[in-house]
């Protein structure tokens, strides 16, 4: 690894957070609720909170937005209602004096147009997205706040879950059910997004701290297989994140210093009497700080910063524009002692360089074209370059090139996708996606055997890649939802493709039990550096992997639910999945597969004949914060394998067979009394 984090020693600070400067007991809530589909205002709709005496309740006006005022903090429960429409239970509503409680919130139609209701499952027990039904969940920013060493990353968070497993504590990969971390696919606000993460190695989905900060995030889904039609490019799993908007009445102000470093954020009405909203975070490095101020910090010194925005513009009464992006910068530095006496190893006599930039931003515009549409089309420009540099003092102090890697991708991307509601029953979501891809990689290292430097990747230019789905769900009744999809996906560098069905059902076999099944087959474009790949022959330089295929896999997950109670829940779900087309290294005697490749580019030729599976069973008991205690069991039982043309199946570097996580906590709230 290129870098070694000393975030540890931050554990000496004591820990601090002020999110807001009112000493008031009480707070509002407030928000819209709107057609789940159609993302229509639903007015009339009535919100109530749970087990208050007398219960308080209020309904939403004609723009479907509600409001309820001093109420007195603490956590809540909130019922939903709307005539013709499923309730919706939402728990553990956290109320501070710090900041209002904005709630957006997402009503399904009731097939069946019953006059009494029967009360839905909580919003925790399901996605955002409402047409997963296999292998997801969402998360809420209050997890990746809560959770033990989730310190507000979304990465780190889901390592608590089953068929997860972190694979390095010096950073936030995981792995999916034994995949490769690299099978990650990261989505904002309906589009692919690069890699959010700090200190990111090349070809990896993860690095070493969030660039996203929980100020800005709302509750979000993530995936762990078999995923609907609409998600592409990706092997193992899904984080398809959310962004929270900004308050549009009044101006508020959050600081917060902590493990992690200085966070800032202010939102508030873009104008009075306007319902639009800004929202901006940034962040600055702990240990940076802590560096300028002088402190000893150990051989490398670690800097990062970051901001986040969204902006949210109404246009008119059924349409909007929102602005959104994220920027991080970070670098390390390790400089080698210029007296031999200090050496100790061969590691001392190196210095490094290392960067990571990434950052992206994106204009969205939504509009309900009428009661059974909704259109959402948004442009995204995205891009990192990531530098790493090392060098060797020789025996006179001089310095030694040993490598200089560069590498620097940038995408534009246009996106379009309409929501229909075809009946109560029925509703299609299809889309496209057009990406240009520009790229410009340069990998450069020292080969002892030859004594100089050789390069393994050197090109500059662009390609383009299309995705295209569609997918139907369907209520047969109220207790049978099917979906089904197509996925589309091609890289036009080497016109490799995949047309990928996808197919899932929800059967409830009462109010409290589900059975569900999901398939899919999936598709994964190489890491970019991988196609450019150079290898000399006869004196001439080709690009000896250049035309590899598209990974592929079969998913299938058989998954059952149980509410023990209303804030007790069971999971139990089996899944296999098969993978073939992998890019190994050609010969009988190779060992090389791309699921093992962990950090930056495979550079040497490979071929699409690998073949690996994963298998296993999973059990989640999860129970929702009640009387201010809260606890998550995770167990997997797995095995992760490859074969190569050696044809033996080999174990996977991610193949632990076994995973038992147990997160919980009890949380004690401090009362303030009036003087």
């Amino acid at each position: 690894m290129k870098y070694l984090f000393t975030f540890y020693v931050t554990l000496l600070l004591a820990f601090f957070s002020f999110p807001g400067f009112s000493q008031e007991l009480s707070q509002t809530i407030r928000g819209k609720v709107v057609d789940q589909i159609s993302q229509l205002a639903m007015p009339g709709a009535t919100i109530m909170i749970l087990n208050t005496d007398p219960l308080v309740g209020e309904i939403t006006d004609e723009y479907g937005e509600f409001r309820m005022k001093n109420v007195p903090i603490g956590n809540y429960t909130l019922r939903v209602s709307f005539v013709g429409y499923k309730d919706l239970i939402l728990p553990n509503i956290q109320v501070n004096s710090g900041k209002e409680v904005v709630l957006q919130i997402s009503l399904e139609e009731d097939i069946t147009q019953i006059q009494e209701f029967v009360v839905n499952a909580s919003d925790k027990d399901r996605t955002i997205n409402d047409m997963v039904v296999v292998s997801g969940r969402t998360f809420s920013v209050e997890e990746t706040r809560k959770f033990a060493a989730a310190v507000n990353d979304p990465a780190r968070m889901a390592a608590s879950f089953s068929g997860v497993v972190s694979t390095d504590d010096g950073n936030n990969n995981i792995s999916i059910r034994g995949n490769s971390p690299n099978g990650l696919l990261w989505r904002m606000e309906g589009i692919d997004i690069p890699n959010p993460n700090h200190f990111v190695n090349p070809g990896t989905s993860g690095g070493g701290v969030s660039i996203l900060s929980s100020q800005l995030l709302s509750n979000s889904d993530f995936l762990t297989g078999a995923f609907t039609a609409e998600y592409g490019n990706a092997l193992s799993g899904v984080f398809d994140l959310n962004l929270r908007k900004g308050n549009n009445e009044n101006q508020e102000f959050t600081i917060q210093a902590g493990f992690l470093g200085l966070d800032l954020a202010a939102e508030g009405p873009i104008a009075a009497g306007y319902r639009g909203s800004y929202l901006i975070n940034y962040r600055y490095s702990t240990l940076s700080l802590l560096s300028k101020l002088g402190l000893p910090l150990g051989d490398f010194v670690t800097n990062f910063q970051d901001l986040s925005i969204n902006i949210f513009l109404p246009t008119r009464k059924n349409s909007s524009i929102t602005l959104f992006g994220f920027g991080g910068l970070s670098n390390q530095k390790s400089n080698a002692e210029q007296d031999s006496l200090t050496w100790e190893s061969e590691g001392d006599r190196y210095s490094s360089k290392f960067l990571s930039n990434t950052g992206a931003a994106g204009i969205k515009y939504s509009q309900t074209l009428n009661p059974s549409n909704f259109l959402q089309t948004t442009l995204l420009v995205s891009g990192n370059t990531l530098g790493d540099k090392g060098s060797r003092l020789d025996n006179e102090y001089l310095d030694e090139n040993r490598y200089d890697d560069h590498l620097s991708n940038s995408k534009i991307t246009l996106s379009s996708v309409l929501n229909s509601k075809l009946s109560a029953r029925s509703s299609l979501r299809s889309g496209v996606y057009l990406n240009q891809l520009f790229y410009n990689i340069h990998l450069n290292n020292y080969d002892e055997e030859q004594g100089q430097i050789i390069t393994h990747a050197n090109s500059k230019g662009n390609t383009q890649s299309i995705q295209a789905f569609s997918q139907w769900n369907y209520k047969a009744n109220e207790r049978l939802t099917f979906n089904v999809g197509l996925h589309y996906l091609q890289l036009l560098l080497n016109n490799s493709n995949s047309l990928e069905p996808r197919f899932s059902l929800a059967y409830e076999l009462d109010e409290k039990q589900r059975l569900s099944f999901g398939y899919g087959l999936h598709s994964q474009v190489q890491p970019l550096g991988t196609y450019f790949a150079e290898k000399e022959i006869e004196g001439e330089i080709i690009l000896a992997n250049k035309n590899l295929d598209l990974s592929k896999s079969h998913h299938f997950v058989l998954g059952y639910d149980r509410s023990l109670n209303p804030l007790l829940r069971m999971k139990i779900e089996a899944y296999y999945q098969h993978l073939f087309q992998i890019p190994i290294k050609e010969g009988m005697n190779e060992t090389y597969s791309i699921i093992n490749q962990q950090w930056s580019f495979a550079t040497d030729p490979l071929i699409n004949e690998g073949l690996g599976k994963n298998y296993g069973v999973e059990l989640t008991l999860e129970q929702f914060t009640h009387n201010n205690l809260y606890f998550l069991l995770s167990t997997s039982l797995y095995n992760s394998q490859y074969k190569t043309q050696e044809n033996v199946w080999r174990n996977t570097r991610y193949n632990g067979n076994l995973n038992i996580t147990i997160t919980g906590g009890k949380e004690f709230p401090l009362q303030k009394t009036e003087p």
